[in-house]
């Protein structure tokens, strides 16, 4: 909860979380801005665009192809045999506060009979702002043995927004801080920031990602589509762009990747909610 409204559930483990999520994401008002569906059904979404992609659930952090395995695909229905799966490791450590609060979980991410690739460390902080909800992740990924991250399209930190606020059959639009806008302009280009933006019954909302300098292959290359996705993703490099070569990151037992990013949901669009102002919030520590 934050100023005493609810905003989200973190799930962890279960028969059906092979990836760990938060669902759903709420505006200050109250209004959800995630898709239901496979968590719920409801009459709205069904109205708009058939299902599709049943793994896509609320928020999450995952990548297709880590060691081959594919963490990002992997419902527990799915049929494919690479399917990799990130299982609760740990206690949930929980704090809470006035400005802010905390979850601390630990991951490890295994093939379908459990051997363990790496584990991951993650701090979710969120704060109690008036109009806006906004939140940090934190995650460290630690490899316990050599760790090939491919040059996959399907990842890393995605949300799967409300299908009224698609761009291609609702209302949404998305926007770069390179002034670039819509999905055939700012598909696979790197950036700072993107968002996600459209009118929920008369109510302006959306949702930005800030990609916070020090991460690896900062400015992160955005893997946004009309239909709803909408992802991060630094692994991604010849997929996004044929004219660079292949890019796979290795990286060894004893060697870390740590991902920070910023997610602000907010009223109006990215010019009327001044994203590029809170970039630069952001990265002054604030």
């Amino acid at each position: 909860e934050i100023n005493g409204k609810p905003f989200s559930d973190f799930y962890v483990a279960g028969t059906d979380v092979t990836k760990p999520y938060l669902w759903p994401l709420r505006a200050a008002s109250g209004t959800y801005v995630t898709r239901m569906w496979p968590m719920e059904q409801v009459e709205e979404e069904a109205s708009i665009a058939k299902p599709d992609h049943k793994h896509q659930r609320g928020l999450w952090f995952a990548h297709d192809s880590v060691n081959k395995l594919d963490f990002w695909n992997n419902e527990a229905s799915y049929t494919t045999p690479n399917r990799g799966k990130i299982v609760l490791a740990g206690p949930v450590q929980v704090t809470s506060g006035k400005g802010s609060g905390t979850i601390k979980a630990t991951f490890d991410w295994t093939d379908l009979e459990g051997h363990k690739v790496l584990t991951e460390t993650r701090l979710m902080t969120f704060y109690a702002d008036k109009d806006d909800r906004r939140f940090d992740l934190d995650i460290t990924l630690a490899p316990v043995e050599q760790v090939v991250f491919g040059d996959g399209k399907d990842g890393v930190l995605g949300i799967r927004m409300r299908p009224v606020l698609q761009e291609d059959k609702g209302t949404g639009h998305i926007s770069n801080a390179d002034g670039l806008e819509g999905e055939k302009q700012l598909w696979g280009k790197p950036s700072n920031w993107c968002d996600y933006s459209g009118e929920i019954n008369g109510e302006k909302v959306g949702i930005a990602i800030l990609d916070n300098p020090a991460n690896p292959r900062h400015p992160v290359r955005w893997h946004a589509r009309g239909y709803g996705l909408f992802a991060a993703n630094p692994f991604g490099v010849w997929q996004f762009d044929h004219s660079l070569p292949k890019s796979d990151m290795t990286v060894e037992p004893g060697q870390t990747l740590r991902f920070r990013y910023r997610i602000i949901i907010h009223p109006g669009d990215a010019k009327t909610a001044d994203i590029a102002a809170a970039w630069d919030k952001y990265t002054s520590g604030k």
